[in-house]
């Protein structure tokens, strides 16, 4: 099953690029500013030392971008280094255009609120800190802008309205783009919460099944070796009547044959439990998945394919592996008798990166709902089912990193694709 996608904010790293993004933003604005209150408005102020302000901005800007480019973690200091900066330059604009008369000076809020998106409360409090520091110094420090001409006190009251909508507007904009972008950060690490847990529930019926199976085929296998041994007597007592020792010789046969069911159990269970994995060819794996099936239900009839490219590539196989592709041909044969069919097709094939095991079988198909959430919890479609075998086939794939994707087969029927990285087979080791 795939995963919800992470988005921002989720740490140093992530709000660094955002204040990089927003620097330049800031950069863009604050030059197009400047031009426009000098040539527009006609005002007489410090170009050259606000051009400098802003240029050492640009400077710290590409330093930004640069260190982005690191493959260094970014320290947890770093993103409240940035913001100071920003602050101390925005301080320093701010002290050349009037300081806190100057309507764009609650963008001094604006360090506060992305530093509490992403920032531990520590941080945040110097964030904080700092930047209500700077407004209180340009409450007392700063050089006075100067009137506009020819409207004297009405036109810079005007002016300072038009500033503080601006403002407003630019600030209003950015926390709720903020907001907006953390509330679906929120609502993402939710609903992989929800998907671990899940899959937690899921993986504790598994173990606690094969435990019950390795258990049990411990009990079973006492009476059973008591019956060996008794249809082995009764093999040499009915020598001299020809239908009898053939009876008796299938008898053992079956026998022998649940005596190896009984230790699969148990190498399954133990496994499935000590998470021991195998190393064998792929061809391997799909002839011992054939030839368990076969066993299992000889009167299905299996269609088999597989890539020969990948026959002869080794790879790392838990038993669960196999036990999860029997019993997924195992529920395709039901699906495909339910409607007077006896065909299955199993194929192992390679997509892009990943192994490819398709099973498709001829029934009615799943529900849209069933085909959604397969295998994520113990469910069936089957009256007198379990659901394991979906359940067992999707843990099995997330534990290779993988997925199961169930969807219609046309013409009828569900096809499902177990997809596992090639990469995690050729390495596979049990954490």
């Amino acid at each position: 099953m795939q995963h919800p996608g992470k988005s921002w904010p989720h740490g140093p790293r992530q709000l660094v690029r955002s204040l990089a993004w927003l620097r330049l933003c800031a950069i863009a604005g604050q030059g197009l500013t400047i031009a426009f209150v000098v040539r527009v408005l006609d005002l007489p102020i410090p170009v050259g030392s606000l051009c400098a302000g802003i240029a050492m901005l640009a400077i710290f800007s590409v330093l930004a971008f640069w260190r982005l480019r690191q493959k260094t973690r970014i320290a947890a200091w770093e993103p409240v280094a940035h913001i100071a900066v920003d602050t101390l330059v925005l301080g320093y604009l701010l002290y050349l255009t009037g300081g806190a008369s100057n309507p764009f000076v609650s963008l001094l809020v604006m360090p506060i609120t992305l530093a509490a998106t992403a920032l531990p409360l520590r941080s945040v409090s110097i964030v904080a800190v700092f930047s209500v520091g700077t407004y209180f110094f340009l409450m007392h420090h700063s050089l006075a802008l100067p009137q506009v001409s020819g409207e004297g006190a009405s036109g810079l009251f005007n002016l300072h309205l038009t500033g503080m909508a601006i403002s407003f507007a630019i600030t209003a904009g950015m926390l709720g783009f903020f907001i907006a972008r953390l509330a679906r950060a929120l609502r993402a690490q939710q609903a992989e919460a929800e998907h671990e847990r899940e899959r937690a529930l899921r993986d504790q019926g598994i173990l606690a099944i094969a435990t019950q199976a390795a258990s049990t085929a411990h009990e079973l296998n006492t009476p059973l070796s008591t019956m060996r041994t008794l249809l082995g007597e009764l093999a040499r007592d009915s020598g001299q009547q020809a239908s009898l020792a053939a009876d008796v010789q299938l008898l053992i046969s079956q026998a022998d044959r649940c005596r190896d069911i009984l230790r699969q159990l148990v190498k399954v269970g133990s496994n499935q439990l000590s998470g021991v994995a195998e190393s064998m060819t792929v061809a391997r794996l799909f002839e011992s998945t054939r030839d368990s099936f076969a066993l299992l239900r000889p009167e299905v009839d299996v269609e088999f394919s597989l890539d020969p490219e990948l026959a002869q590539r080794p790879i790392g196989v838990v038993p669960a592996l196999q036990h999860a592709l029997v019993n997924l041909l195992n529920n395709a044969a039901d699906a495909s008798r339910a409607r007077g069919d006896t065909r299955v097709e199993l194929t192992i094939g390679r997509d892009q990166e990943s192994l490819a095991i398709d099973v498709r079988d001829h029934g009615k198909g799943m529900r849209e709902a069933d085909l959604t959430s397969a295998g994520m919890r113990f469910q069936t479609t089957k009256q007198d089912g379990l659901g394991l075998g979906l359940a067992l086939a999707n843990a099995t794939a997330d534990r290779y990193g993988g997925s199961l994707v169930a969807y219609p087969a046309p013409g009828g029927g569900t096809r499902l694709r177990l997809l596992l990285p090639l990469k995690t087979l050729d390495n596979f080791t049990h954490e």
